[in-house]
């Protein structure tokens, strides 16, 4: 289905239909469900340096047309990633692009350059954005920081980067100028909004860090509005991301200006869902009377007058 070929600047795919890091396991573990070689592709959870156990239970807990986790960044660290998982990852017939965290930008630049050694790689996806974890998630709140961390990833990797931002942020273009400015080929937008919950008959937060990033149906609206914002005033492809559930989601973002999209949490309760939205799409592409998906991208029409 050449027609619904998508590029990111040096990012290029199938098609337009990604699964979101942490909501598909490395993949391996879906391949019951899913037709893995269909998708537009796959960024598996999100890595770190070390290991990391994660935060304390309860990590999740289900709202109003949403999700709050608080899983914190639970992996088995980069080395444990490259030596179980990559191998199975790259010989996937889809895109692959791995997603990264550090503390520090000391650890962002290393763990890109290690990566960059695994050429097969389709890209790096750079986490500056979890509301889960103390200090991954500064990186993405100020443009001088997003464009630090990318400017030195950028110097020590070949790879196509995309920067995952976050929406806890007074100007999220800004954030994505600055993003463009260094050198990434797209921005992921967006990352959970941070929320909690509580039982308020044991005076106590539900979960067990208190805070956690709010997914799902219900935050589509705000993840439209910045993927819209990004990218009316940035030179650079948005990759949409927010409570995506149907085709007609999916069509929304792509007529807001994103060049593509990542299933989220609706992995978690249909896991085949992005197959099937890839053939809605090609479906809707011809119904629609187009020769490519890029027809449609970037074509709503707003009278602000």
């Amino acid at each position: 289905m050449s027609r619904l070929n998508v590029e990111l600047n040096r990012l290029k795919l199938t098609n337009p239909i990604l699964v979101a890091s942490g909501t598909f396991g490395y993949a391996r573990e879906m391949q019951a469900y899913a037709k893995l070689d269909e998708l537009g592709g796959i960024i598996p959870k999100t890595i770190t340096p070390e290991p990391r156990v994660g935060n304390p239970p309860p990590r999740t807990v289900e709202t109003s047309s949403g999700l709050l986790n608080s899983i914190g960044l639970d992996n088995d660290g980069l080395e444990m990633f490259i030596e179980k998982h990559l191998g199975f990852l790259l010989g996937l017939k889809t895109s692959v692009i791995a997603n990264i965290a550090g503390h520090t930008v000391d650890e962002f630049v290393q763990m890109a350059a290690r990566l960059n050694e695994f050429p097969k790689l389709s890209g790096l996806e750079l986490n500056i954005s979890c509301p889960n974890v103390s200090g991954g998630v500064d990186f993405g709140t100020k443009p001088e920081l997003t464009a630090q961390v990318v400017r030195k990833v950028r110097s020590a990797c070949q790879l196509p980067l995309i920067a995952k931002l976050t929406p806890n942020v007074t100007d999220i273009v800004a954030v994505a100028q600055a993003a463009a400015d260094a050198g990434v080929d797209a921005v992921s937008l967006v990352n959970t909004f941070q929320g909690m919950a509580i039982d308020w008959r044991r005076r106590r937060p539900v979960l067990g860090a208190v805070l956690g990033g709010l997914s799902g149906p219900a935050i589509k609206p705000l993840a439209l509005r910045m993927v819209w914002q990004v990218a009316d005033q940035v030179e650079l492809p948005v990759i949409g991301i927010g409570g995506i559930a149907c085709i007609d989601d999916v069509l929304e973002f792509l007529v807001a200006g994103a060049s593509a999209v990542q299933i989220g949490t609706a992995n978690f309760y249909n896991p085949s869902l992005a197959n099937r939205l890839v053939h809605e799409l090609d479906r809707i592409i011809l119904q629609e009377g187009c020769s490519q998906v890029t027809e449609l991208i970037g074509t709503l029409q707003v009278n602000q007058g």
